[in-house]
């Protein structure tokens, strides 16, 4: 960007618009496609088809050896409560009695207990399929769908003679509605409502299978499928999950849910046991996540990984009890290598038992050993022989059959990789595996399970290395292409906003253009042959698609950046004759560019940080106007006053507390905030004539004013009406929706109709989407929309007091600027200085989504914000409904970026390239942040981290053109007729 001598008239060519457009295009194709890329890199699908399954070489089923006898029949009943916390399980109540006396009598008497860990994102399909099939489903098959298998996968209930399951429309389906051997029911969708006690949902459940066991008694043939070996009986209990997304886990209908499963577990066992009448059933309940205090799930938090796990009947040891000198067994065991380190809690009183943790995929393969049948193909659990009673050979056999199956996983995937590999780089500790696996053979021969059962488990572990291993093999080259397609993409914004944007000479661009047809020709011909020699390589290695067009992207944007060699040398040479002050001021603008935005980098860590921001902020702001752009003394206080009021929401609670007092305070607040602006728009002193049309207010404004005030005040008495209702564990009320949703897209569409000046447009914007936020809002939210509203207003006031003084200082050099249209104005040339609009933004941005508690995880949305539009559980509604909470204050961060834009008359496409350039630092930032190591909750930030900051070129592109539609036509008063009115 040209220094600061002459700001010049700015108006873009036709062609520059077109190129523009297609540079748009290109930069959401390359942030979609490289988003993609971190599955490519750090996290490709587990999931591999081809070999053969390896059943246990057991002499016997374990049932079997339960009772001393040969027996044909053997069923496994596997009981799943969705979001059952470990702590709410085993904890006793206030009372001092525990709320699951039955499991708690099996884990005392019975069976085996422990902690399975799940990993994130802990969601119940994730979770289901590592208890079934026992393998972490990679994190990009939730773009690809929850109501089906994206991907084919084996599991225990394929690897069954006959599967029977009742439970959610949400899980049955995913697992049961393809399998010709499953006999399956769903309830309706309409059951999950979040306003009511869904512990019926787990009755239903139940009754379902008492039902079917019923008919069996008048059904021949029902009877002998149920007499038959390798059944597995899967129940799925929603109701904990449901009240405590509504309810919370430290509801009384929540811990009284906990009560209702172990009830149905109780009454299953024994009508299990008295149908068969065998002792040849085996039990297991556990659950596929927990639940964080405030109603959610999906991160690496303890309360969310954490599920009880208690197994019992045919095949299960019985409790081992642990002298006082006896060390427990907390389970620090875990896939990803990091420590838990979670001794049993002294209330649950289970001291005595010895404790054996988990990981969740760990009981896929417990299941299938129960019942004889191979582990499913792509499970990566490790069998947890503590809770099998096997003799010393059946369970190192159990335990080599559990390694086999893993390490022919391992041996598919070298193969496929070396016949498609050029120059193949073979996993080096398991080149002589078949020499190991004779050494185990020969020690089980000779009785020395000991030590084969050592060499089976350093060989598991070694297989799952080389799983990883050729799960990231091709890292380093994609992480190369994808680096340089960054840069690459960077750099080419940089060249558009120079060409396109600033007041280089005319002649630089002249001598530029010398001869643009045969460089270009020869620039395109060399980079369509690099394209050329790179695909065949691709297509040589059967690589797949995505690989193409990560190189193809790169390829692309530096052929284009070779093509402006002549203006890249241009420039330089131009940079150095400028003068020395301007090129320190270059590096000194770039440095504190950088510096600010590894700030904003440190507060997706620590959103404290914005505290310190902006008390700093409040604090810089009032000196510099009071100072420097000599603004009012009262808009120097007003902004110290604003930035200090927003510091305070980034040290509230991340889980926002609910109180509805405060969201209708926040709602009389909006209102006085609203007719403070409005007063303000009669003033015509100064620079407020830049923010007020000089002409006189439309005659309805005074009823469009009153008419939002209206809607805002409905939307209070609602807030309290609909929490009032719920309170009582009601169902939301019809007539409460109705009104709801009416005024909330009412009041949106309000300020259209709103006068065009910059103040009274921005005041309509802010109290057009009060009520829709309002609705949405559970505390302190509620609040911080208002103080956002103020540091937004303050950004305004600065700006335009700013431009005020330093029009009045140059008044000559921009009287063309002015003699257009009254009303009118030209863009002129981005200036260095203009960098502090773009870099302000990204601030605000970024605060728009920290400010009210929101953290970059799964689990950042309080899904009971959306009970006052639907409390029936519909996932793609309610994700619909709070993300766009959560661009509300997006919005009213680029309307007022575009209102400034507009005053200082700068081109807001130019200032949008320079956002997008900003953002697109972080992401390479947070690109080589990304971690597949570790524990889950830095894994899965990780990605959110990435992933929220590479979309942000998506989201901010969908925003302007959102928020053109209240902000195309703004109009902002000129400098003369400022002038004029204040004389």
């Amino acid at each position: 960007m040209a220094g600061r001598p002459r700001p010049q008239a700015h108006s873009p060519s036709a062609s520059t618009r077109r190129r523009e457009r297609w540079l748009v295009v290109l930069g959401i194709v390359l942030h979609a496609v490289y988003m993609l890329s971190i599955f490519d890199i750090y996290f490709k699908s587990p999931i591999v088809h081809g070999m053969a399954p390896v059943p246990p070489r057991l002499s016997a089923p374990p049932a079997k050896r339960l009772v001393l006898l040969v027996v044909r029949v053997l069923k496994i009943l596997v009981a799943a409560a969705d979001g059952l916390r470990a702590d709410k399980f085993f904890e006793p109540d206030e009372r001092g009695r525990y709320r699951a006396p039955f499991l708690r009598g099996v884990i005392e008497e019975k069976g085996r207990w422990g902690v399975s860990h799940a990993r994130p994102p802990t969601e119940s399909r994730p979770g289901h399929v590592a208890i079934i099939a026992g393998f972490y489903e990679d994190p990009s098959a939730v773009t690809k769908g929850w109501k089906a298998n994206p991907v084919e996968f084996d599991s225990v209930f394929n690897q069954s003679r006959h599967t029977i399951s009742f439970g959610s429309p949400d899980i049955v389906p995913i697992f049961c509605s393809s399998l010709p051997h499953c006999t399956w029911g769903s309830y309706p969708h309409e059951y999950e409502d979040f306003a009511t006690d869904a512990s019926f949902l787990d009755h239903w459940s139940f009754d379902q299978f008492e039902g079917l066991l019923n008919r069996s008694l008048d059904d021949v043939k029902l009877r002998q499928l149920l007499l038959q070996d390798k059944l597995v009986i899967f129940l799925h209990f929603l109701g904990c999950d449901s009240n405590g997304h509504a309810h919370r886990p430290y509801s009384s209908i929540y811990l009284n849910n906990v009560k209702v499963v172990d009830e149905i577990a109780e009454r299953m066992y024994n009508l299990m046991e008295s149908y068969f009448n065998d002792n040849r059933t085996a039990y297991v309940f556990t659950a596929d996540h927990g639940m964080s205090d405030k109603g959610s799930h999906g991160d690496g938090h303890p309360s969310n990984t954490d599920t009880p796990l208690v197994a019992w009947g045919a095949g299960i040891r019985s409790p081992k009890f642990l002298a006082y000198t006896d060390k427990p067994d907390d389970g620090f065991r875990f896939v990803d290598d990091h420590r838990h380190d979670m001794p049993t809690p002294q209330n649950w009183a289970l001291e005595g038992f010895e404790r054996v943790d988990v990981n969740q995929a760990d009981i896929a393969p417990l299941m299938a050993t129960l019942v004889g049948l191979p582990c499913p193909l792509n499970s990566v659990g490790n069998l947890p022989s503590h809770y099998l009673k096997l003799s010393k050979s059946d369970e190192v056999e159990a335990v080599l059959a559990n390694t086999k199956q893993i390490l022919n996983q391992f041996l598919r995937k070298s193969e496929q990789k070396q016949s498609s590999s050029l120059y193949f780089k073979p996993f080096k500790p398991l080149v002589n595996y078949s020499s190991v696996l004779d050494r185990i053979e020969d020690l089980i021969s000779a009785r020395d399970y000991k030590t084969a059962m050592k060499y089976s488990e350093e060989l598991r572990i070694m297989a799952l290395a080389g799983l990883h291993y050729f799960q990231t093999y091709d890292w380093f080259m994609l992480m190369t292409t994808i680096t340089l397609g960054y840069i690459g993409w960077m750099a080419n914004l940089i060249l558009h906003v120079l060409q396109s944007y600033t007041t280089f000479p005319a002649n630089l661009l002249k001598r530029t253009q010398v001869y643009p047809k045969n460089t270009s020709m020869k620039v395109y011909i060399g980079g369509c042959l690099f394209m050329g020699l790179s695909s065949i390589i691709l297509l040589l290695e059967k690589s797949p698609p995505l690989y193409h067009a990560y190189v193809f992207m790169t390829i692309f944007l530096w052929t284009r950046i070779v093509q402006n060699y002549e203006f890249m040398k241009s420039a330089w040479r131009e940079l150095f004759n400028m003068p020395f002050k301007y090129i320190m001021n270059l590096l000194i603008s770039s440095v504190a560019a950088l510096l600010i935005l590894e700030f904003l980098v440190m507060s997706f860590f620590d959103r404290k940080l914005y505290t310190w921001c902006f008390l700093a902020l409040g604090i810089l702001a009032s000196v510099c106007g009071a100072f420097s752009i000599e603004a009012s003394p009262a808009v120097a206080i007003y902004t110290w006053l604003a930035c200090w009021f927003l510091s305070v929401f980034t040290l509230m609670p991340a889980e926002i507390p609910e109180n509805n007092n405060l969201v209708i305070f926040s709602g009389a607040l909006i209102i006085l905030i609203a007719m403070a602006s409005r007063w303000a728009t009669i003033n015509t002193t100064t620079f407020w004539l830049y923010l007020n049309r000089a002409n006189k207010q439309a005659p309805k404004s005074s009823m469009l004013f009153s008419v939002q005030v209206i809607l805002i005040s409905v939307s209070s008495i609602m807030v309290w009406l609909t929490t009032s209702h719920r309170s009582q564990h009601k169902e939301l009320h019809p007539l409460h929706q109705l009104i709801n949703w009416c005024v909330a897209g009412f009041a949106m569409a309000l300020p259209l109709f709103s006068p065009c000046s910059v103040l009274s447009r921005l005041t309509s914007i802010f109290l057009g989407f009060a009520p829709p936020f309002l609705l949405l809002s559970i505390g302190y939210e509620a609040v911080f929309y208002s103080a956002f509203a103020l540091v937004l207003m303050g950004w305004i006031f600065l700006e335009s007091a700013n431009l005020f003084c330093s029009e009045g200082s140059n008044s000559s050099c921009h009287s063309s600027l002015a003699d257009g249209s009254v009303y009118g104005y030209d863009e002129r040339c981005l200036q260095l200085s203009d960098l502090r609009i773009p870099l302000l933004f990204m601030i605000l941005f970024n605060v728009a989504f920290f400010g009210t508690g929101n953290f970059a995880s799964i689990a950042s949305f309080e899904i009971s914000s959306v009970y006052r539009f639907i409390t029936i559980f519909s996932p793609f509604l309610m994700t619909a409904l709070l993300i766009f909470k959560l661009f509300i204050p997006y919005m009213l961060v680029i309307c007022t970026f575009s209102a400034i834009t507009k005053i200082v008359r700068i081109p807001r496409i130019g200032c949008y390239f320079l956002v997008i350039l900003l953002s697109d630092v972080m992401t390479i930032h947070f690109f080589f942040l990304v971690q597949n190591t570790g524990s889950w909750m830095e894994i899965g930030n990780s990605i959110s981290h990435f992933g929220i900051v590479s979309a942000q070129v998506v989201f901010v592109l969908l925003l302007f053109a959102l928020t053109n539609i209240y902000t195309k036509d703004i109009e902002v008063s000129s400098r003369q007729l400022t002038s004029r009115k204040f004389m």
